[in-house]
């Protein structure tokens, strides 16, 4: 396990690509885990937040887990002012853009508290933004390898950017949330938050949930990007994103390729 974290984290320091996966695929979700936390303590920043991926039902190991999760660092957390933001994809690795809504807990949750249905988790004290997580990993390979190994790299997650908030979130309805994704200027992809399986809800239940049973219970700040909005869309070094949400702004980047990393610790 810890030359597969170590394989990922080098890799991602180095803004490169991978060749295949670095050694043999865990055989279940669990033991992918203990990768990616292995790989957490080894990334020189601080967790932030959560990305939550859906896993397709014939994708799916004995922890009956419909989703997965994956950190998001401080340094790769942007917030937007209206300009046009730059984030960073692996060249000659996997590279997308999902249109996201992202909920910022505002308040501590029970560490023992293992299981949450979807009316507990919108009873949690939080505040709903707009957002773009940027898919990345240096293996372009990821999703074809499906979920143990997205678990393995972070969740394939290589950073958030973050827009207007959403005003009284759970006073609304998930078909009152819906946004475009443009890639260059061409749409790609339409949706909202009645494209996540469950909704808003349902994903935020599974982000306490799985948190809680990894040892690492929700925060007050914590970040959680519930998944994709209207589809992964893929995206290389040069192309420009536009998410649209529909009465509540959009968001602009570019990609550009992914640049080696000093050598330092950026924990804050």
């Amino acid at each position: 396990m810890a030359a597969i974290a170590d394989g990922f984290v080098g890799a991602r320091r180095q803004g490169r690509a991978l060749p295949g996966f670095p050694g043999d695929i865990p055989d279940d979700l669990v033991t992918a885990y203990r990768v990616q936390d292995m790989a957490i303590a080894r990334w020189p920043d601080r967790v932030v937040g959560w990305k939550v991926g859906f896993i397709a039902p014939e994708r799916r190991d004995v922890s009956g887990d419909e989703r997965l999760l994956g950190p998001i660092f401080a340094r790769q957390l942007q917030m937007t002012t209206g300009s046009q933001s730059v984030f960073e994809v692996f060249g000659g690795g996997f590279g997308a853009v999902e249109a996201e809504y992202v909920l910022r807990v505002d308040e501590d949750v029970p560490g023992d508290k293992t299981e949450w249905t979807p009316e507990e988790a919108a009873a949690v004290l939080s505040t709903l933004f707009v957002g773009m997580e940027v898919a990345s990993s240096p293996l372009a390979t990821i999703n074809q390898l499906g979920p143990r190994v997205v678990v393995s790299d972070f969740g394939n997650n290589n950073g958030l950017v973050m827009g207007a908030e959403i005003p009284a979130w759970t006073e609304r309805s998930d078909a009152s949330l819906t946004c475009t994704t443009w890639i260059d200027g061409r749409q790609v992809g339409q949706g909202g938050a009645t494209t996540l399986p469950g909704g808003l809800r349902a994903a935020f239940a599974f982000a306490l949930a799985r948190s809680a049973r990894r040892g690492r219970p929700l925060k007050a700040g914590d970040l959680i990007a519930t998944g994709n909005a209207t589809g992964i869309h893929d995206i290389l070094p040069g192309q420009q994103a536009r998410i649209d949400f529909d009465g509540h702004g959009s968001i602009e980047c570019l990609a550009t390729a992914a640049a080696p990393k000093d050598e330092g610790d950026w924990r804050a």
